[in-house]
């Protein structure tokens, strides 16, 4: 455990904020988690025990100490009460600016002067968030991807204000519980996974808009190849193994044809225009029933699991 790390809060109960809560709490952090309502904690609790559930079967947590990680999330809806005493702050509330401005100006004049203010959002630079606070030197972005308990990649997005102090703090407490935190070296929009994410993203619509493949085909083609080397090497190892020139070859083809429209694909538009919003809806690039989304919810939590078991084999 962090000797600068003692007590952790986490400020948002929903997807993402009950398991954040739930891996400090394994790794034996004594954590306040809270939300607005207490219906969403309750919601919180039950997923909270699920994926315990799931991480003991998957022998990732030893039932002993499975068993004592709930008891030391203290969940509350005052406020004032879950951060008051906190060492850092990780909050995880909806992906709106304004809201999360607000709340940071809110733990700047609540918290005592030492804690971290660290947020989990996907999107918004962090120097937004301090920039109506008094502590610019200790905020940054820890950007977890779900499902947090199972992926070990935390971002570390730092504004040209924080300091080597909060960093280094933080990583070490990452790092002493067994995620690979990786630190971003200036902050930029949608810091590294989401860039990398929405340029292949833009490609695979863009094909589907211009008739060029199916999602069902583009999906198929990840699986089955790229996404299974990408699983094991990253792009600049599987480019070192194939050689520059044959990249530069294939680039020089390629880049001009390229997607690059900077708007939201009109396909996407369509889609939320009509509902089609995914799993959530029903209806997205597939047809979901609750059934079929929990076993692809599974599926991947399974494979996540195996995945690991690897990199730990190579480490």
């Amino acid at each position: 455990m962090s000797a600068e790390i003692r007590h952790i809060s986490v400020v948002g109960a929903g997807l993402m904020g009950h398991g954040i809560a739930l891996e400090f709490a394994i790794a034996g952090y004594d954590v306040s988690l809270h939300s607005r309502t207490q219906a969403s904690l309750d919601r919180a609790r039950s997923e909270i025990q699920l994926s315990l559930d799931k991480l003991i079967n998957f022998e990732l947590v030893t039932p002993e100490r499975g068993s004592a990680a709930p008891d030391r999330i203290q969940a509350t809806t005052v406020f004032e009460k879950a951060v008051e005493d906190a060492d850092l702050v990780i909050e995880t509330v909806s992906e709106d600016l304004a809201l999360k401005q607000q709340l940071f100006q809110r733990l700047d004049s609540t918290c005592p002067e030492h804690t971290i203010l660290a947020s989990n959002t996907s999107s918004f630079l962090p120097s937004m968030l301090a920039a109506n606070t008094e502590r610019a030197d200790r905020i940054l972005v820890a950007h977890y991807v779900n499902p947090p308990h199972l992926v070990p990649l935390v971002e570390i997005v730092p504004t040209a204000q924080t300091s080597d102090e909060t960093i280094e703090t933080v990583v070490d407490l990452l790092t002493g519980m067994g995620k690979r935190p990786i630190v971003l070296h200036k902050e930029v929009p949608g810091f590294l996974l989401n860039r990398l994410q929405a340029a292949l993203l833009r490609e695979a619509l863009w094909m589907v808009e211009n008739g060029v493949a199916s999602p069902q085909d583009i999906d198929l083609g990840i699986r089955s190849s790229l996404g299974r080397r990408w699983a094991v090497a990253g792009v600049f190892e599987i480019f070192d193994m194939a050689g520059w020139d044959v990249l530069k070859a294939m680039t020089t083809a390629v880049n001009p044809d390229l997607a690059s429209a900077p708007d939201v694909s009109q396909l996407v538009k369509q889609k939320v225009a009509a509902g089609e919003l995914g799993a959530k809806s029903g209806k997205g690039f597939y047809d979901w029933t609750p059934e079929s989304a929990a076993a692809l919810r599974q599926r991947i939590a399974s494979a996540l699991v195996e995945i690991e078991k690897w990199e730990s084999d190579r480490e």
